[in-house]
């Protein structure tokens, strides 16, 4: 059984990740628009590989099936709201996938090279430098991800699409982007003015918004949480 107070605190983490990330999921200007028609050496592509898009402040993964598709994780929120794949399996917006985020719904699906990169330098099997890992071989690779596809649940922090990819190649999943994140707010969390600041701004919400439950137990819990921990 999920203990609440760890649960608040992963969903917590996890919109400080999203809205420090936001500029990911911004609409592209018409020059990055444009950039989509990038051409991609799809014949220098090997089954099973690991394709990465840097994006702003995230990196996107996937896996190589072949024959100009990837395999890669994609939160969407239309996939809560409907069971008609002609509308599904689109090219996910940005609307689609911030709300996807904030709901913990996605899919694991196929899109086409240009589709998955959107117009992005594309990296093959950086991660295996990256992570000094062995990694299984291509084929088998391959399959796990065959095998995964479809709906499922999402976090930024615990099951995003570096989660999926590092399964599929090293047989493990863990998100560098993620474990990273974490520890800046660790450093934040050791940084006594942040509790200063909590408290703060605590004070300060309640001097607008009133002495009611919503501002008071906040003002009073998060600044003593963060300096217990510390």
């Amino acid at each position: 059984m999920k203990n609440p107070m760890l649960e608040a605190l992963s969903q917590l983490l996890e919109k400080l990740l999203l809205i420090s990330n936001f500029k990911l999921f911004s609409s592209g200007t018409p020059a990055e628009d444009k950039a989509r028609n990038n051409f991609y050496e799809i014949s220098s592509f090997l089954r099973g590989d690991v394709l990465e898009v840097p994006r702003t402040h995230l990196t996107h993964y996937g896996i190589y099936l072949g024959d100009n598709r990837v395999a890669h994780m994609m939160p969407d929120i239309l996939l809560a709201l409907t069971n008609d794949k002609g509308l599904t399996q689109k090219v996910v917006s940005n609307k689609r996938l911030i709300l996807g985020v904030i709901g913990r719904v996605a899919s694991i699906r196929v899109d086409t090279v240009e589709d998955f990169a959107y117009g992005a330098d594309i990296l093959v099997n950086h991660l295996d430098k990256s992570l000094k890992k062995k990694a299984l071989l291509n084929e088998e690779v391959a399959q796990r991800a065959e095998k995964l596809l479809g709906m499922t649940p999402y976090s930024l922090l615990w099951n995003n699409c570096e989660h999926f990819v590092t399964y599929c190649r090293f047989g493990t999943p863990i998100s560098p982007q993620a474990d990273k994140f974490c520890e800046n707010v660790k450093i934040i969390i050791r940084d006594q003015r942040s509790v200063l600041a909590s408290a703060v701004l605590g004070l300060a919400s309640i001097f607008c918004l009133g002495l009611v439950s919503y501002t008071t137990l906040p003002a009073i819990f998060i600044p003593f949480f963060l300096w217990m921990a510390g």
